[in-house]
């Protein structure tokens, strides 16, 4: 008696891929599609989130024959999701960059408010919360890009350092590192780029 396709586990699922049922790939597309999305959605823009979840089950497909079952296919994937966020953004810095000069006068009120102490305050304003957002964007877009990722998951997203190796697919020590030297860089950058000398135009 044939086993009902519903039932059937990830791993049997990408057993019958690799021996010819190309199909049956689209179970767990279905399967896994929304947690693509979500992770997706919250790493890049809008207009670029279902283009780059398409080639996030592209690149899952191809690599299928290298998945190790002693893996869950939904960790693996979500690493996949976290790796083509990372070369989405190493496309971007390679032809974007943003200038001091075209932050805002409201970006550079809520700078100084926070260098002179008054962060919380400011932050606590609905149209002060709006700059921070961005001038933490803009102070991103200057990280690598795993170091970028490592901030996100961690601060951002609130996920712990475990889950955060996980998803990256590195050690625990490794994300400690990267997240150290991410934070101090982002305390340099900002001390070296917004500190009291900046001119009035």
């Amino acid at each position: 008696m044939e086993q009902d396709p519903t039932n059937q586990s990830d791993e049997e699922i990408i057993r019958c891929v690799l021996e010819g049922e190309v199909n049956a790939f689209e179970r767990l597309l279905k399967k896994y599609e929304q947690r693509v999305l979500r992770i997706v959605k919250k790493h890049l823009p809008s207009g670029e989130v279902e283009e780059t979840a398409q080639e996030v089950f592209v690149r899952a497909y191809q690599s299928l024959p290298r998945f190790k079952y002693a893996d869950r296919f939904e960790a693996w994937i979500g690493r996949i999701a976290i790796r083509t966020c990372c070369d989405f953004w190493r496309k971007r810095y390679r032809s974007r960059e943003v200038a001091i000069e075209d932050l805002s006068e409201q970006h550079w009120q809520w700078i100084e408010g926070t260098l002179s102490g008054k962060a919380q305050e400011a932050f606590e304003e609905q149209d002060s919360q709006k700059e921070a957002e961005e001038i933490l964007d803009w102070a991103l877009n200057r990280l690598p890009v795993r170091e970028r990722m490592v901030l996100e998951l961690t601060y951002l997203e609130g996920l712990s350092g475990k889950e955060t190796a996980e998803l990256m697919g590195s050690s625990l020590a490794n994300i400690k590192v990267r997240s150290f030297r991410a934070r101090k860089k982002l305390e340099k950058m900002l001390a070296r780029s917004f500190g009291p000398k900046r001119r009035v135009t």
